[in-house]
């Protein structure tokens, strides 16, 4: 006789084994936008090794350096709220390839900057760029995968995680030559990725047959109650994992490879998380269980950075950033699926996500810029972790109150890996 775990198990493993199997099956097209998307997510975690570097040679304060994270996010969280608007008024294709575009200029540029106030502002357009093509090659993935729609969702997923795995160690190895190279060797591959994009994608359609789509209509999405309290939990998480991302380098102080390859081992356990143990704890405790047990985690490794920061202990900060990808792999994949299924039901997911993102990255924007200057007004390097946890205390409260729709609660856990890779 088989028990509710045993068959919640088995169910995640066969549910593994048909996706995987469904890689194989994608037309090229799908290929194409997922190598681009690797790229583009190697812009996330490329700058962590190089960062104090670039506050070598450009005589950067913590202030501005962290600022290359906080605007990066800051615009995204902004143009979360134009995305659905573009692809639907110039069509997805000119949208993912105007969004490379941004970004192959942005890096380029970046190589050549003369000082920190420069690198900040083409971070700027490099944030623009990716929140274009980002939310764009999710809707493009989907609409084209064959096999089924969850073999595509695993697809971009796998490439989010390749993505936030490869970009540290690419900007550690060739940082230890000079910061400009990563962004010089971003700019080239990226310039490949747009060219095949703009070159094998099929070109857009008509947009007639399409529902039109407002700008406004992501804000109008949060009038729902518990939309709206999913988000915040959200933000407030996600305001600690880019505690991790900002401040961690600076804390450890360590030089580009070493950086790099921890955040290497953060990228990869994040991919690994999001593909094999988010779905597994969703069918043990459910949707929303599996999101406030992996909040809980990240506010148990960040007091572990904390203590290693003040005891002085750079091993300890570099195996919790590590240790951070665990549960950031888990909410990757299973919190924007709590979202989606916190709705009223007749708003569009795609209108509901992007009003969840803009909130999720405003908490990762003023996350970023609040580190450096926590750290100055406690006069503690350790100060931003403490935060970060009490961060997490409050996405565990707010959870607590989201209420799916017990008639959809079941769909909602099914398609959770569906939307998981929304989350960036």
């Amino acid at each position: 006789m088989s028990t509710p775990t045993t068959t919640a198990h088995d169910g995640a493993h066969e549910q593994q084994q048909s996706l995987l199997r469904t890689f194989a099956q994608q037309p090229r097209t799908v290929w194409v936008t997922a190598f681009a998307a690797v790229i583009a997510f190697m812009g996330i975690g490329l700058v962590d090794p190089i960062l104090n570097s670039i506050a070598e040679a450009l005589h950067a304060p913590p202030d501005k350096l962290t600022l290359l994270f906080g605007v990066y996010v800051g615009v995204q969280c902004v143009a979360m709220l134009i995305t659905g608007w573009t692809a639907y008024r110039f069509g997805p294709k000119r949208t993912l390839t105007v969004g490379l575009s941004l970004i192959v200029i942005a890096a380029g540029i970046s190589a050549f900057a003369s000082g920190i106030d420069q690198l900040i502002a083409y971070r700027v357009i490099w944030g623009l760029g990716n929140a274009l093509f980002i939310a764009t090659a999710l809707a493009f993935i989907v609409s084209s995968a064959k096999g089924g729609q969850h073999g595509a969702i695993m697809l971009y997923e796998a490439a989010l995680g390749v993505g936030l795995a490869v970009g540290p160690l690419l900007g550690a190895v060739l940082g230890s030559w000079t910061w400009r190279a990563p962004f010089a060797g971003t700019a080239i591959l990226m310039l490949i990725g747009a060219i095949l994009c703009a070159v094998m994608l099929p070109a857009d359609g008509p947009r007639t047959d399409r529902q039109p789509v407002r700008i406004v209509d992501p804000l109008k999405a949060l009038r729902d109650r518990t939309l709206l309290i999913t988000s915040i939990g959200s933000a407030f998480y996600t305001g600690a994992l880019f505690t991790v991302i900002a401040w961690a380098p600076i804390a450890m102080g360590l030089k580009p490879i070493w950086a790099g390859l921890i955040f290497f081992g953060w990228g990869l356990l994040t991919a690994l998380a999001g593909v094999f143990i988010a779905p597994r704890l969703a069918g043990w405790i459910g949707q929303r269980g599996g999101v406030m047990t992996a909040i809980a985690g990240y506010a148990i490794v960040m007091a572990l950075a904390g203590v290693g920061t003040f005891e002085g202990q750079v091993w300890l900060i570099g195996l919790a950033v590590v240790l951070s990808g665990i549960p950031s792999g888990v909410l990757n994949t299973l919190f924007t699926g709590l979202a989606m299924g916190s709705g009223d039901g007749h708003t569009p997911r795609s209108v509901s996500s992007a009003g969840y993102s803009f909130l999720r990255w405003a908490g990762a924007a003023v996350a970023a810029v609040l580190v450096a200057h926590l750290a100055e007004w406690f006069s503690s390097t350790a100060a931003p972790w403490w935060f970060a946890a009490g961060y997490c205390v409050v996405a565990v409260i707010a959870v607590s109150f989201v209420k799916i729709r017990s008639a959809e609660e079941h769909d909602v856990e099914e398609e959770a890996v569906l939307v998981g890779a929304e989350e960036y």
